[in-house]
């Protein structure tokens, strides 16, 4: 399925901003998928950069603009994030600190990171938590009631991006949230991958899932914020364009209508045999949910607002993959949304608030 140029929040290119460095071994694999925060008038990404054998490190990078306001490079500061951590680590020297995303809590008054842990048990959320966006305290990984049957902390699970405020979550109390992508995958210490779908669930693809968490406990004690009390299925995939998963992508940001979050849709066929590999398209959708209760979604994009057209995003690591994790709110509307290019690179494009959501269909 096409673009639709008219399509409310629609991405255009402006462009590629960060791309490895060839004489660094520890950007040999990427530098892609990149979270976003401001501070002191200066926009900051964190990228994950990849060496050899995809082992991932969180860098920090200020975004350079020109004349004219918009990105047009980014200059690296270091690294804010190297796996430490056991749940970070694989025996096999692979897996690392992947696909940040960054939210400012403000009833927390701290920066939450949100990234993907990745060991031998697979890929987990963790968090860490800043005041300077240089310094970052781990918090650790998330840990998880038990929900429709199922401990989600034994789950693979991806994509979390939290909420700058407080929700009502399902018993209209006040929570902090956070979306996320459960794979339905455990994987068993002697090697297997069992799959095993929660209770009531039909639709075994990986889909967007909303968390709550409690807003006293993490006010008394930052640390509680890895404490997940209820989850819910938020929405799973309906478009051709997204039919074999989707996924969290960019922090929510408030918009006349709601909160405002772009995503990624995937079309195509993978499987764990590495003789038969993936073939994929990875597209980005919007979509708007209500402020107070965010399970009610009040808009979602039929058609994709960017997919793979440039060459940066048809080639790469991973071929045709455009994968949105940062946005950046600016004057007069303007939404710039940072995104990951074919596993390789990081692009910039960017979109204006429209007045009015489109009427739902009859």
């Amino acid at each position: 399925m096409s673009v639709t140029e008219q399509a409310p929040f629609q991405l255009h290119r402006i462009a590629t901003i960060m791309e490895p460095d060839p004489q660094d071994p520890l950007e040999a694999w990427g530098v892609l998928n990149p979270a976003s925060a401001r501070k002191d008038g200066e926009l900051y990404l964190f990228p994950r950069v990849v060496a050899e054998g995809n082992y991932s490190r969180i860098g920090i990078a200020r975004v350079e603009f020109d004349e004219h306001g918009n990105p047009c490079g980014a200059e690296r500061l270091g690294y804010v994030l190297e796996p430490e951590e056991l749940y970070e680590r694989s025996a096999r020297s692979t897996g690392g600190v992947e696909d940040p995303r960054i939210t400012r809590v403000e009833p927390l008054d701290c920066w939450v990171m949100a990234y993907t842990a990745v060991s031998w048990l697979g890929p987990r959320i963790a968090l860490a938590v800043s005041d300077d966006l240089f310094h970052w305290r781990r918090l650790g990984l998330m840990q998880y009631e038990r929900t429709r049957s199922i401990d989600f902390s034994e789950y693979g699970n991806k994509d979390a991006i939290f909420f700058p405020e407080p929700v009502l979550d399902p018993r209209g109390r006040p929570a902090l949230a956070m979306l996320h992508r459960p794979t339905y995958l455990v994987h068993r210490p002697d090697g297997t991958v069992l799959m095993e779908v929660p209770d009531g669930i039909e639709d075994r693809r990986e889909s967007i899932w909303i968390a709550y968490l409690s807003l006293d406990r993490s006010r008394q004690d930052v640390a509680n914020l890895v404490h997940v009390y209820d989850n819910e299925l938020l929405v799973t995939p309906q478009e051709p364009w997204e039919c074999l998963k989707m996924g969290g992508g960019t922090p929510p940001v408030r918009v006349p209508e709601g909160w405002l979050t772009y995503y990624h849709g995937v079309e195509g066929t993978e499987s764990l045999d590495p003789l038969v590999g993936k073939h994929v398209e990875y597209r980005a959708g919007a979509l708007v949910l209500d402020i107070e209760r965010p399970t009610t979604i009040l808009y979602r994009s039929p058609c994709a607002v960017l997919e793979p057209g440039a060459l940066h995003e048809q080639e790469g690591i991973v071929n045709n993959v455009v994968f949105p994790t940062a946005i950046d709110q600016r004057e007069q509307g303007r939404l710039d949304v940072y995104y990951g290019m074919a596993d390789s690179r990081i692009g910039v494009a960017t979109s204006t608030t429209p007045e009015h959501l489109p009427a739902a269909p009859a």
